[in-house]
């Protein structure tokens, strides 16, 4: 019997790491990229928490080494696990989570746990690393802490994916004890300053078992930042699986929820037109994806955006405008997996690091008029089409989709969530012009694509329901938003 209690609370502690400890009503999480932190505070307060978010995931917090032209990915090469990088310093890190959680909005380091930087210099704490000799005195690491050298050439030999060294970068011997307590401190010390969870970086090319060894020796969340007792931090794993490899998705999803990639690449494919939209009507694990209670769904993320990761052309970004707040809206309207989104800075190249100063330090995005971003930063958060589909999903709650409606072409469709919400898309060469049956109550809704509720009014588009749940729609072929979005918090 004690073993069975033993067992059970063990299954207990796992489990509760797929919950991202959202507040009530609200939902989706953001990736503020490279953002500073007390940016990312104000942020929480004046635009995040109003608009109904409920997470951010930042980038590493922890140290890294300064490289030349620095390129975004400096970010991912740690040298020690000092809490400094060009983001803040320790004291600006913790206050960023304290002030985001008491508006409601949960934090989610970017951990970076498999390897440290495979360069000589200087870190952004002050801290000298050398790994050409393996030598990292600031956690302090030393060459017996480390896997052999050896490089990753055959992603169908999973020792070799594991124990070698990815792209050059030291691999952390994650089997070792001493090594699995410096990880687990880092963590935990994140904990103890409030965050939620983490994405895990690199998870393929980490040992299960270590990592299960890691993940059930963290401590509980803090309780002083709004956490119940017991609450065990959320995990989202980075494996990146199309399928055809040694390592899938499925030897990591005891441990938490799992980024996919599949997800990514499909609907990119999708609203690029290659495929018809209404094949989208059982996406999910129709498409042959993970649990929806598993999965950590994006159109795109930091690295396939720039052509790393996965996905290829498929992958939608910010610089096909059109299609990517089709593609947003769908994966937000959609009620499969766990969704994040994209904010990016613009960039020309794939190495390309963030809007800067001459000395190297971040800019602080600034904003036009009408809330969205300028001075590098893209801030597709703020696009008026994503953070009014924030709320579409938050008005829809936990309403199954219904009223599917799709034409003869197969690229425009409609469908309702319940009777809370409706969308319309078109990805046709043609106008759409149709009366559709909503399933929504009569009345007069604000279209949220091209506009917003305010007062009784609408400032974009009014969409009529008529007595029988029918409403007119039409989208012209050349339309700059390509959907129209209504729900039952945009009703007049």
């Amino acid at each position: 019997m004690k073993l069975f209690v033993i067992l059970l609370s063990a299954l207990v502690a796992v489990n509760a790491q797929w919950n991202p400890h959202w507040w009530s009503g609200r939902s989706g999480m953001v990736h503020l990229f490279e953002w500073k932190w007390n940016d990312i505070a104000n942020e929480c307060e004046t635009f995040l928490a109003p608009n109904g978010f409920a997470g951010v995931q930042i980038s590493p917090p922890s140290e890294n080494l300064v490289i030349g032209a620095r390129p975004w990915w400096e970010r991912y090469q740690p040298s020690s696990y000092i809490l400094t990088t060009r983001s803040g310093d320790r004291n600006a890190l913790a206050d960023m989570i304290r002030r985001c959680n008491a508006v409601g909005i949960r934090i989610y380091p970017d951990a970076v746990i498999n390897h440290m930087a495979a360069g000589t210099g200087s870190g952004t704490g002050g801290s000298w690393t050398d790994a050409g000799s393996l030598s990292f005195p600031a956690v302090p690491f030393g060459s017996n802490d480390f896997n052999p050298r050896c490089d990753i050439n055959n992603y169908n030999d999973a020792n070799q994916v594991r124990n070698c060294w990815l792209v050059g970068l030291p691999d952390l011997k994650l089997g070792s004890d001493y090594v699995r307590g410096k990880v687990i401190a880092y963590m935990n010390d994140l904990i103890s300053l409030g965050v939620a969870g983490f994405r895990v970086d690199a998870v393929k090319h980490m040992w299960p078992g270590d990592l299960e060894y890691i993940f059930g020796r963290l401590n509980n969340l803090n309780t002083a930042h709004g956490f119940p007792n017991g609450a065990r931090p959320f995990i989202t794993q980075e494996v990146i699986d199309l399928g055809g490899e040694a390592i899938s998705r499925d030897q990591y999803l005891h441990l938490g929820t799992v980024t996919e990639f599949r997800y990514s690449a499909e609907i990119g494919r999708v609203f690029r037109g290659y495929d018809l939209l209404k094949y989208l009507k059982n996406f999910g694990e129709g498409w042959g994806f993970m649990a929806s209670a598993s999965a950590l769904t994006f159109v795109d993320n930091h690295d396939n955006q720039r052509g790393h990761g996965a996905g290829g052309a498929n992958v939608l970004t910010y610089k096909v405008s059109k299609q990517y707040k089709m593609a947003t809206a769908f994966h937000l309207a959609w009620p499969y997996g766990i969704p994040r989104i994209m904010s990016s800075f613009e960039f020309s190249n794939g190495d390309q690091g963030p809007p800067a100063n001459g000395d190297g330090s971040l800019r602080s995005p600034t904003f036009n008029a009408d809330g969205s971003c300028s001075g590098g930063w893209v801030c597709e958060h703020r696009w008026r089409q994503i953070y009014n589909m924030v709320k579409f999903r938050n008005a829809a709650g936990s309403a199954a989709v219904a009223n599917w409606w799709e034409n003869s072409g197969g690229k425009q469709i409609a469908f309702s969530r319940g009777n809370r919400a409706f969308i319309v898309f078109n990805n046709e060469g043609y106008d759409l012009n149709q009366s559709i049956y909503t399933g929504l109550p009569s009345g007069s809704y604000c279209d949220i694509a091209s506009g917003n509720k305010s007062g009784n009014s609408c400032t974009g588009l009014t969409i009529n329901v008529d007595g029988s749940g029918n409403a007119h729609f039409s989208i012209a072929a050349g339309a700059s938003d390509g959907f129209i979005a209504i729900h039952a918090d945009a009703k007049l």
